[in-house]
């Protein structure tokens, strides 16, 4: 069995820590907020982030183009590693289809006969694309192959289940998924959407609470609805949060409560998601069925 790397992007969330440990590689997209702009290399503090987005400035995003996806690839390749690459859902994000050209481009150079390149369209985002990117990593730590792995991520990604909800519609109006008479009269009267991502990787909107507790608690009851038949398949569920940790950790509790869950991963929604959720989101990731 050849030696591969799994590599995923920014936008999967994971604590620093976890890609360390696990020698994850890493794709990079970069975002740019009062004038400047950052990427892993080159970051800026979470907090200070949102600190911005809460005084009103308004990031932008970019995606990975083909040229930085290859010279990842390559990377990889020249240190003898295939490479398994779970990227950025295609519904949000030209990132992947980045991938797809660069893999497409070195495999017809013929540099690297010997070597393999798999791009995987997690149909995920934030702690959910990371999730499934820890699924395969406790895949590949046992002994599966590339193949073995990519075919598990390929039949199971659409069992993993992202709830969420955020506090100000104003940011979704931005980004197209709110009218700006809903976002106004939502604001007005206190409505939190509840939204999920569907089959092709996109945001939906599919319900709607009075006050920010219910909204938490939303999320929850859907997961009951959701986890039935999956239970063993949620050792450890993740949490992402829009640089409100105290909102995550109630969702923590109500899950730990309702499910005998103990095994959490919290951590922020990244600038690049979060550019787009804003302040205040928080998401609960889970393996389930329906999405």
């Amino acid at each position: 069995m050849n030696p591969y790397v799994i590599m995923t992007d920014t936008t999967a969330d994971l604590p620093e820590s976890y890609i360390r440990e696990h020698q994850l590689a890493i794709l990079s997209l970069s975002y740019t907020i009062e004038g400047k702009t950052y990427d892993r290399e080159n970051p800026l503090d979470v907090g200070e982030f949102y600190a911005k987005m809460r005084g009103g400035s308004m990031p932008t995003t970019s995606q990975v183009n083909p040229e930085q996806a290859k010279e990842a690839f390559t990377a990889c390749l020249e240190q003898g590693q295939d490479v398994l690459y779970i990227a950025f859902s295609s519904g949000l994000s030209g990132t992947c289809g980045s991938g797809m050209i660069a893999a497409d481009e070195i495999r017809e150079s013929g540099l690297y006969p010997d070597r393999r390149i798999v791009v995987i369209d997690s149909l995920s985002a934030s702690l959910g694309e990371g999730l499934l990117v820890h699924k395969a990593v406790l895949l590949k730590e046992v002994g599966k192959s590339l193949d073995e792995v990519a075919d598990w991520v390929e039949k199971n990604k659409l069992h993993l289940c992202h709830n969420f909800t955020v506090d100000d519609l104003f940011h979704l109006h931005r980004g197209g998924r709110v009218s700006k008479a809903t976002a106004i009269l939502g604001t007005m009267i206190n409505i939190k959407p509840v939204l999920h991502v569907d089959d092709e990787g996109h945001l939906i909107a599919i319900g709607k609470v009075r006050g920010r507790k219910k909204s938490l608690s939303a999320l929850v009851d859907r997961m009951a609805d959701q986890i039935k038949g999956y239970e063993d398949q949620n050792d450890v569920v993740f949490i992402s949060h829009g640089d409100c940790v105290e909102d995550a950790e109630y969702v923590k509790k109500l899950v730990q409560e309702r499910f005998g869950i103990e095994k959490f991963i919290i951590n922020h929604v990244g600038p690049t998601i979060g550019a787009h959720s804003g302040p205040g989101t928080v998401a609960l990731f889970f393996m389930g069925n329906p999405r």
